[in-house]
């Protein structure tokens, strides 16, 4: 019989949320988790429910309980199919910091380490890196997976190599100001993030060209910091909240006509910061009001340049696109048809349907980590349907996504297939100097 935990305090989360879910099911199927276990507790109808009967206390928070709050990946897809709309992650994200601190805030050692002392700091992580790069350049990767070796490290340090791309060589650090090419049209901040700035440097210099190449003066504050999502998605409040009053610190935001970001995830969180600030304080002025004023700056780079008005590249690219709709771009920022736009100005793109387009690819942060199951189940289905599409290159605006389905790919032994982030295409396309460039 499950031992019950301490029942959490959700004094802070407004008891109308949970009444605004009319339990019609349409979620149901949209929610990955709710596809592969069918299961109504792994729904959003069904979490809403047991979050609400443990606030009634009606039902105890069990190992149970929790276990189908837990399985929940917050790629918010229940939010686009309620006809309510049910502002699900304002429910189950302050729900889990509760639940976190009810149970005496307890961390594993993947937690500490690796979740809050790693992957938060670029430069950590750069170091870390090293000896990973080192053995891509010597094939060791593929003789320890080969011969078993990699069996002899923990689950989930099996799973960190196993979801690491190749590892490119970094270019220069990007340095504090970068000045636009042409007429000037606008000031932006870029917002670099942390282990997209470790494994996907390329992505960040390529989003500071294409900005600038579409007239915008670009500022690279050096004290930004995470943007909190590893910590608040696990229950994390108070450093998330720490991470985003640093941010808050980092930008200029009356300098700035908006402050970039081209990791998904990283936006939708920064989008949330005031959403956060809320739930956690249980105020509306103060820090609150101050972090929404920063929240309403932040824009996606697609999403940016589709209001700006983009230059239209020159450079031919032939190939055949798969673009991934990236949860936390799609469901939490309604962003969908501005990373299209971008792509189809490129001469030579052809972009193709994919079936399933907005179902979760299982990674949604450190998900693929801590659910590993779930998340490879999620995974293969995703890498499934691209696959079908006969695409010569996956395409995806967050990096936690390509991550995820350059591993699968790689597993059903399809390394030819690229993925990449969308502003990468343009950046080749505004710089090719051929008349055409096939990948």
């Amino acid at each position: 019989m499950s031992t019950p935990e301490k029942q959490p305090s959700t004094a802070e989360i407004p008891y109308e949320r949970f009444l605004d879910c009319v339990h019609c099911g349409l979620c149901t199927s949209a929610c990955p988790t709710y596809l592969e276990t069918g299961n109504e507790n792994d729904s959003p109808r069904g979490r809403i429910y047991l979050m609400r009967a443990v606030t009634d206390e009606r039902i105890e928070l069990t190992p149970a309980v929790s276990r189908h709050l837990d399985l929940c990946l917050d790629c918010r897809s229940c939010e686009t199919a309620c006809p309510s709309g049910v502002q699900y992650g304002r429910l189950i994200e302050p729900f889990r910091v509760s639940m976190r601190q009810s149970s005496g805030n307890n961390q594993d050692w993947f937690h500490r380490w690796i979740l809050y002392g790693l992957f938060p700091y670029p430069r950590r992580l750069r170091w870390a890196l090293g000896p990973a790069k080192l053995m891509q350049l010597l094939k060791l990767d593929r003789l320890i997976e080969s011969t078993g070796l990699i069996k002899l490290l923990p689950q989930r340090l099996q799973r960190m190599q196993r979801l690491l791309p190749p590892l490119k060589p970094r270019e220069p650090d990007l340095p504090e100001f970068l000045p636009a090419i042409g007429e000037k049209r606008a000031t932006v901040a870029l917002f670099t993030g942390c282990v997209a700035e470790a494994m996907f440097h390329h992505v960040n210099w390529a989003t500071a060209r294409v900005l600038q190449h579409n007239g915008c003066d670009v500022h690279i504050p050096k004290s930004q910091a995470c943007c909190g999502a590893i910590h608040y998605h696990s229950g994390a409040g108070e450093p998330a909240m720490e991470l985003a009053e640093q941010n808050q610190r980092a930008f200029d935001l009356e300098q700035v006509d908006a402050v970039i970001v081209n990791v998904a995830g990283c936006g939708s969180m920064l989008k949330d910061y005031g959403h956060m600030a809320a739930e956690l304080t249980g105020e509306e002025g103060g820090r609150t009001a101050s972090l929404k004023s920063f929240a309403a700056k932040v824009k996606d780079v697609s999403e940016f340049l589709a209001t700006l008005g983009p230059i239209t590249p020159t450079g031919q690219i032939s190939a055949k696109v798969a673009y991934h709709d990236a949860c936390h771009l799609c469901h939490a920022q309604q962003i969908r048809q501005q990373p299209r736009q971008l792509l189809s100005m490129i001469p030579g793109i052809e972009i193709v349907p994919v079936e399933e387009p907005e179902i979760c690819c299982g990674a949604a942060g450190s998900y693929n980590l801590t659910e590993a199951e779930m998340s490879d189940r999620l995974g293969q289905r995703k890498a499934k349907n691209l696959l079908a599409t006969g695409a010569t290159m996956v395409v995806s605006g967050n990096a936690g996504c390509s991550l995820q389905i350059q591993a699968m790919l790689r597993q059903q032994g399809r390394e030819d297939v690229a993925v990449i982030h969308p502003v990468e295409l343009l950046d080749r396309a505004y710089q090719a100097n051929s008349p055409s460039v096939t990948h």
